[in-house]
């Protein structure tokens, strides 16, 4: 496997003047970023795939061992800060278990046993999204969870640096990175390392788009939990709506720390309208304003105070 071999060209790295071998290292980072182009149109199915079978009740789940599931574990704790994702809708099923998110725990990438049993504790479904990550593709922990997760019927997503491995084979849908060789060998946190993270924040941030929480760039699910997010959060309300600081502020209170909501309160609609209509919309914004600006023209020849909201709501860009 490439990412164990010792590469001639850098066989006296530690020799080096530290200047150089600093510049080789961030040379091999940007080759590890280079080589998942050629994964893109593995990395759009896989999210495509995730996003149709999450429905409203399906969780993401994170499976692996050592550097790689620590990794991963990495990208799935920033769901429920970033996109307000629920906690209860995002899993791990890592290697050691949950003293390995720290802690290298030895041996536990071979426990087959520990993997099938974790899988069984998950409860999956076909709605369930499990995405497995390993450098080199092998790792008996998390090929076996990855398989018997397949069983269950749920989506498999492997994520592997080394070709032709039983962890692409196992999954629905495989993503190969060919980071090659570490300039350290068998350091998988470099390279290997940097492409696994990069992925996994694709598709992450690939389904939270796909599901609405994200609104011009802006995380209009994301929960104003201190003072920062919630200056975040007015100035969001206020970049939407066009609102004065103030106004934007005072929505956000009313609609209890929720930005959606909020910026249709801005908008003058009715609070209780501005929740049917997210529920109607299943929480995306962008059918929200897309749905008031049909409306407008409906209202137009029966003016009233919602009818004024309403146009104020379509007025703004979906």
């Amino acid at each position: 496997m490439a990412t164990e071999e010792v590469d001639p060209r850098f066989a006296d790295l530690d020799a080096w003047p530290l200047t150089s071998a600093i510049e080789a290292m961030w040379e091999g980072q940007l080759a590890a970023v280079a080589a998942i182009g050629h994964a893109l149109p593995a990395i759009t199915a896989a999210t495509e795939a995730a996003n149709a079978a999450l429905s409203d009740h399906g969780r993401i789940v994170y499976v692996g061992a050592g550097t790689s599931g620590r990794v991963a574990v990495q990208d799935g704790a920033e769901l429920t800060p970033t996109f307000a994702w629920p906690k209860e809708r995002v899993r791990f099923i890592v290697a050691g278990g949950d003293s390995a998110f720290a802690t290298s725990i030895e041996g536990a990438e071979d426990n087959v046993d520990d993997a099938v049993a974790q899988v069984n504790a998950a409860r999956l479904t076909p709605h369930d999204v499990v995405i497995a990550v390993a450098a080199s593709g092998t790792t008996p922990f998390t090929v076996a969870a990855l398989q018997h997760a397949g069983s269950f019927g749920a989506v498999t997503i492997g994520i592997a640096n080394n070709p032709g491995t039983a962890l692409l084979t196992s999954a629905k849908f495989p993503i190969l990175i060919e980071t090659g060789r570490e300039l350290i060998a068998g350091s998988t946190r470099m390279k290997a390392g940097t492409a696994q993270k990069i992925v996994l924040n694709l598709i992450s941030s690939g389904i939270m788009l796909r599901l609405g929480r994200v609104y011009r760039g802006m995380m209009v699910n994301m929960l104003p939990t201190n003072a920062k997010l919630k200056r975040r959060a007015e100035a969001m309300v206020a970049q939407i709506t066009r609102c004065d600081p103030q106004q934007a502020a005072r929505s956000l209170e009313l609609a209890g720390g929720d930005i959606k909501t909020a910026v249709l309160l801005a908008l003058g609609v009715d609070r209780t309208d501005a929740e049917a209509l997210l529920r109607h919309s299943e929480g995306n914004l962008r059918r929200v304003f897309a749905e008031l600006t049909k409306d407008v023209h409906v209202e137009r020849d029966r003016p009233s105070k919602e009818a004024a909201a309403r146009g104020r709501a379509g007025a703004v860009e979906p």
